[in-house]
């Protein structure tokens, strides 16, 4: 079964689209599905769904001082 989709147009810099292309060739996938991933990755929101949805609020620490809390007895 396929989903319906609507074409549209894009337009990119050189350096950016030879980039889109070296990544699909690499990938063995075509270049509009890496643009429809980064679109529904950068822009279409799906709160709630996976475990990032779990965490809310404001971060208490940053990545690199993710060993702090055995820090605080």
């Amino acid at each position: 079964m396929m989903t319906p989709m609507r074409k549209t147009q894009v337009y990119l810099s050189d350096e950016d689209l030879r980039a889109l292309h070296q990544t699909a060739a690499r990938s063995k996938r075509s270049v509009a599905s890496l643009v429809r991933d980064a679109v529904r990755t950068a822009y279409v929101s799906r709160e709630g769904s996976g475990p990032v949805g779990v965490w809310t609020g404001e971060p208490r620490r940053v990545c690199v001082d993710h060993d702090s809390i055995y820090d605080e007895r």
